[in-house]
Order: structure tokens, then C-alpha cells, then sequence
């Protein structure tokens, strides 16, 4: 018989780190539920992409900010590893995200729950939601941000929600160790994608100066974040546990 082909939920996974993450995995044979908010097409496109590589892809609607969605969205995925001729997946990657600029004299409450929903209620109370369908042995990546490390301007909401994400981290490996399921945080740089506006990717002034600060020279695409993800996932890296890989060139070393 035939072994089962390995299955990613990745959130956020129709655009940037997300996406390229669901590629490189499926060039390892590794299918993906992603999830997307709001951009259908996007979506389709990353499915389309998906099973080009060669691997079997679905696109299912989650706003990681709504806790009240997640029962029916894991009904979702039963149906959806159902057509892929499943009863569990392997790895869970907590990718989607959503940009704040506030700063500790502007920022409102209001930003504060909408930060804290998507960027530490989601992940804990979803990742708790999925579990039941987790194959024991899998794996768990969570995404943070160098913001959890080093303070910059204008992410006094976010930088700090990020590194709840990685206290969470570590607490989920320690607590889903006797199921030998694993969990490690990727914390991004200056990635040049629709983040934010786009503002690393398109204003070249921020651009350059993050470049500037970073000791490899450039900002990062996300062609650099997607393999460093999907490599965590991989039997090679099967006994890192717990850990932070900050995947940013180097940035305010």
C-alpha cells in the first residue's frame, strides 16, 4: 500500500511567505489546505500553482480574527481531507497576519483586541481546534515577526503581539511533546510583499533603509522566508524543538 502523501494547513497561504511556503512543499510531495480572507482569486491561483508542483491543494475562507468561525471551519477541513483521501494532516503552519502601525501614544483599544485576535487569540484557539485532526508526530510553525526582538517605530501593538506568539510557541511544544508533535516560530524581516500596504516592497525609500540595516544588503522576498518553513517541517529538521529562526539577513544585528 501506498503511503499517505503528508498535508499542510497553512493560513494565510493564498499570497507572500504563505504561498511560497505551500510551493516548496509540494515540491517535497506535501499537499495544503491554505486559507484566505478575503482574495478569492489570489487564492486560486495558489491552488492552481499547488497542483502544478504536483501536489493536491484546496482554498478554504478563514479570518483567523474571528474565534466564533473555527468550529465550522475545521468541519470544513474533515470534508476537505476527506477529498484528498484523508482522516488527518501533518503540519499546521500559523502564517496569516494583519499589519499595525500604531504607536504606544495613538494606539487604541479598538486595534489592540483586533491585533490580539488575529495574532495570539487565532493561533491559540485554532491551533487547539485542528489538534483533534493532527496526526500525532506532526508539526507545528508558527510565524512571528524580528519586531518580537528589536523595536522600531510605529509597532508598539504589533511588535509585542509577535512575541506572545513566540512565549505560545513554546508552551504548544512542551505541551503537545507526548504526541511528538513539534513546534518552532520563523520570525521574518523586512519582507517585500502586500504586508502593510506594501510598504517594503513598493516605497524605496523604506526599502533602502532597511536594506541598510540589514548585514546581507537587501530586504527579503518571499522566496527567502518559504523554504526556511517548509524545511522546519521536513524529517531533516524533525528534532528542533521549541525554537525562534529569525529569517531577516541579518537586520539590527
Amino acid at each position: 500500500m501506498a503511503e499517505q502523501a503528508r498535508i499542510a494547513i497553512i493560513t494565510g497561504g493564498s499570497r507572500g511567505m504563505g504561498r511560497d511556503a505551500a510551493l516548496r512543499l509540494a515540491q517535497r510531495g506535501v499537499s495544503s489546505i491554505i486559507t484566505y480572507n478575503t482574495n478569492r482569486d489570489e487564492a486560486d491561483k495558489s491552488v492552481a500553482q499547488i497542483e502544478a508542483a504536483g501536489a493536491k491543494a484546496i482554498a478554504l475562507q478563514l479570518d483567523v480574527g474571528v474565534a466564533a468561525s473555527f468550529n465550522a471551519f475545521a468541519e470544513q477541513v474533515r470534508v476537505a481531507l476527506a477529498t484528498m483521501d484523508a482522516e488527518r494532516f501533518d503540519y499546521l503552519v500559523n502564517n496569516a497576519g494583519s499589519s499595525s502601525m500604531a504607536t504606544l501614544a495613538d494606539g487604541t483599544e479598538a486595534e489592540l483586541d483586533a491585533q490580539f485576535a488575529v495574532h495570539f487569540k487565532g493561533p491559540y484557539l485554532l491551533t487547539q481546534k485542528l489538534l483533534p485532526l493532527m496526526n500525532d508526530g506532526g508539526r507545528i510553525v508558527n510565524v512571528s515577526s524580528g519586531l518580537a526582538r528589536f523595536a522600531f517605530p510605529g509597532r508598539a501593538i504589533y511588535g509585542p503581539m509577535k512575541a506572545a506568539v513566540e512565549a505560545l510557541t513554546r508552551y504548544m511544544a512542551l505541551e503537545l511533546g507526548p504526541r511528538r508533535i513539534s513546534a518552532n516560530v520563523v520570525a521574518p524581516g523586512a519582507i517585500a510583499t502586500d504586508f502593510s500596504g506594501g510598504i517594503v516592497r513598493d516605497n524605496p525609500e523604506v526599502n533602502k533603509t532597511l536594506a541598510s540595516h540589514t548585514a546581507l544588503g537587501r530586504v527579503g522576498g518571499p522566496e527567502d522566508v518559504g523554504p526556511v518553513i517548509a524545511g522546519l517541517l521536513s524529517d531533516e529538521f524533525g528534532w528542533v524543538n521549541a525554537q525562534r529562526i529569525e529569517v531577516a539577513g541579518g537586520i539590527h544585528i
